[in-house]
């Protein structure tokens, strides 16, 4: 007889972002904006996969970052000032014969009391009730990078120019919203905070759970099945980009992701991945030994990118900057390589050189929240790094990826190695959302010895 398996224990689910944090980050847009302007922004649409089937679902993050709504095809406008509303969605008809098909839908009933808009419409009526809600107004912003935006601000010329004639005030153009709602997005609230903080720890148990699994026989492939089948355990919608698990020398590969070969009985894997959990990313990199136990030339190199990492997220604190974040991290691997004879020289020199990039080719860090390499610029001007403030999240990821050349001693041959780390900057310095999931050779080992 055989028995019952034993289930993971269900992590406990933080709350959802309110429907009055939504209203106020609607309001804080519009209060940027000129005197009678319009926000036009659509949401995204289904694409296509195949023939008659969809890929999954995933509405835009600014529509999403402002409205909460995950139905496709739905419009947001924002019109300041507007007495029967200021916060105006279009969504799907409510249709019995396609619910059938698809699920429920919301409906513009729906839309209002669910999600505190102002007032909805159904698609069906949009072309009919969007001039009349554009009429009047002679600023619009919307995403430029958006064809169907583009293509109703054109609509809307078109209106105001026929409009002049009965009085009307003219369209004086339309601007690009994304500047706005990108600098709002960077500033992660204490709701957004927790969605990612829960998104890395489900991320941290399925690399928990890859590196106990993990041993030589079993396929790349196969550790991605465990870490993805982890995050929905979990409760998050799936990975919140394409897993990467690189054995051997395929950890070099820095967007590896056919995970398609076997694992190196000798060798290190290298796991990218990370959960989407409610449209919020995690992002964790980790890099262990397939036999549970490193060797002296991998312990050697990855104790040389731990010890960049854990200074990098040290100086993760307000007013410091992911410039000098980098460049502390530049010298260190620098510093590293030229101990272990990859390099050779002075430190400074062989920065100066960029000799480092034949092994070091990435940032050292990218904003984390609704996408994975989340919005938000990096300088205030070319010459100013953006400082950090509190609420902004990053990661942290220094690697090292020994190429298989004939000038390179062969026991470093064909090794990558990176350590990643989510880390929200906070008042008092920073905290490390991804601290639940090993780093230390002797954790990793330690991990792995119980499997």
């Amino acid at each position: 007889m055989l028995s019952d398996p034993v289930l993971p224990t269900l992590l406990p689910r933080p709350p959802a972002i309110s429907m009055g944090e939504y209203r106020h980050r609607r309001d804080a847009l519009m209060a940027q904006l000129p005197d009678n302007a319009a926000v036009v922004l659509p949401g995204a649409g289904l694409m296509t996969r195949s023939r008659d089937s969809e890929f999954a679902f995933r509405q835009n993050s600014d529509f999403y970052y402002l409205t909460g709504i995950r139905e496709p095809d739905a419009l947001l406008l924002l019109l300041p000032g507007r007495a029967e509303g200021k916060s105006v969605v279009f969504c799907q008809d409510r249709d019995p014969t396609m619910e059938a098909w698809t699920g429920r839908r919301l409906g513009a009933e729906g839309v209002v009391a669910e999600y505190g808009i102002d007032q909805a419409f159904e698609n069906a009526v949009r072309d009919e009730r969007l001039p009349e809600l554009l009429a009047g107004r002679e600023l619009l912003y919307l995403p430029l990078d958006n064809a169907e935006a583009v293509s109703m601000a054109e609509d809307a010329l078109h209106e105001a120019l026929v409009g002049l004639r009965r009085g009307r005030p003219p369209l004086k153009g339309w601007l690009d919203i994304s500047p706005l709602v990108h600098a709002m997005r960077l500033i992660k609230s204490n709701a957004e905070i927790a969605l990612l903080r829960h998104a890395a720890l489900i991320s941290a148990h399925a690399h928990r759970r890859a590196m106990q699994v993990a041993r030589p026989g079993l396929s790349e492939f196969q550790l991605q099945a465990e870490l993805e089948h982890e995050f929905v355990w979990h409760g998050a919608s799936g990975p919140a980009y394409s897993t990467i698990v690189g054995s051997g020398a395929n950890a070099c590969v820095l967007h590896y992701i056919e995970n398609s070969a076997p694992l190196c009985e000798d060798g290190l894997v290298l796991i990218d991945a990370g959960a989407e959990f409610e449209l919020y990313a995690g992002d964790i990199t980790r890099t262990f030994p397939v036999s549970g136990r490193f060797n002296d030339a991998q312990r050697s190199l990855y104790q040389v990118v731990l010890n960049a990492q854990q200074r990098a997220v040290s100086a993760v604190q307000p007013g410091a900057t992911l410039a000098d974040i980098h460049q502390g991290v530049v010298h260190d691997l620098t510093a590293g390589l030229i101990e272990l004879g990859l390099l050779e020289g002075d430190v400074q020199a062989r920065i100066d050189d960029e000799s480092y990039r034949r092994f070091y080719l990435h940032s050292t860090s990218h904003w984390l929240g609704l996408d994975v390499h989340d919005v938000g610029t990096y300088r205030l001007d070319e010459q100013t790094p953006r400082p950090l403030v509190a609420g902004m999240v990053l990661t942290v990821e220094p690697g090292l990826y020994i190429p298989s050349e004939d000038d390179i001693p062969d026991a470093y041959q064909g090794i990558g190695i990176r350590i990643e780390d989510n880390v929200v900057v906070t008042n008092e310095g920073h905290e490390v959302l991804t601290a639940d999931v090993p780093k230390q050779v002797v954790e990793i080992e330690a991990l792995m010895a119980k499997k």
